[in-house]
């Protein structure tokens, strides 16, 4: 069975650092491309940011130099650092696990994040 737990949303003051972590389980780790994704009240999810099985990341513009994705393979984790904190990016972040195209495809259950102004 596969699952995706993410951890450590909560209520931040702006200015204020969270760091998030998805454990996997069920499934190979270290060949999916993992990402961070977020949903806001009355918005669509977007891409937060993503690392893929070399490493290599990119992110939101929205997020660029405050935020930092980061996997740790022996661990089948991957974790967003999020630092500098804005009311704005108050939403349910989520984790996802990508392979190929259509092979496998998995979602975390969502973890809660609310930046006080």
């Amino acid at each position: 069975q596969v699952q995706l737990v993410e951890s450590g949303g909560g209520l931040v003051q702006a200015g204020g650092s969270l760091r998030l972590s998805c454990a996997a389980s069920g499934i190979m780790f270290s060949i999916h491309a993992m990402g961070w994704y977020r949903q806001a009240p009355g918005k669509q999810r977007e891409l937060v940011a993503a690392i893929n099985s070399g490493g290599s990341t990119n992110y939101a513009d929205s997020v660029k130099g405050r935020f930092t994705i980061s996997r740790d393979n022996a661990k089948n984790t991957v974790y967003l650092q999020m630092n500098s904190l804005k009311p704005e990016d108050t939403a349910v972040y989520y984790c996802r696990g990508v392979y190929g195209v259509g092979k496998s495809d998995y979602w975390g259950q969502g973890t809660q994040v609310t930046v006080s102004s």
